[in-house]
C-alpha cells in the first residue's frame, strides 16, 4: 500500500521541483522550454532556469517533466 501511495503522490505532484545530479538535472512541473541548444537550455517555472554546459540533451520524461543530460557547467535563476 505504501508503494501505491508513493506513486500516486509522485504523479499527482503539482509543485515545481528540480533534482540536480552530477551529469543530469531532473525538472518537474516546469511551464515551458524557451531555448534549446547544445550549450544552453532555458526553462520557465515561476523563474527562468538557465542551464549552461556542453553537449546538452533534453529527454522528455512525463507531461511536465524533463531530464537534461550533458556536461553541466552552470545553473542560474532569473526573474
Amino acid at each position: 500500500m505504501k508503494l501505491f501511495n508513493d506513486v500516486r503522490n509522485y504523479i499527482g505532484e503539482n509543485n515545481f521541483r528540480m533534482i540536480i545530479y552530477k551529469d543530469k538535472i531532473d525538472i518537474i512541473n516546469y511551464e515551458k522550454i524557451i531555448e534549446l541548444s547544445d550549450n544552453e537550455i532555458i526553462v520557465t517555472s515561476n523563474k527562468k532556469i538557465i542551464v549552461v554546459g556542453k553537449n546538452l540533451k533534453l529527454n522528455k520524461m512525463l507531461n511536465k517533466e524533463i531530464l537534461i543530460l550533458g556536461d553541466i557547467n552552470k545553473i542560474s535563476f532569473d526573474e
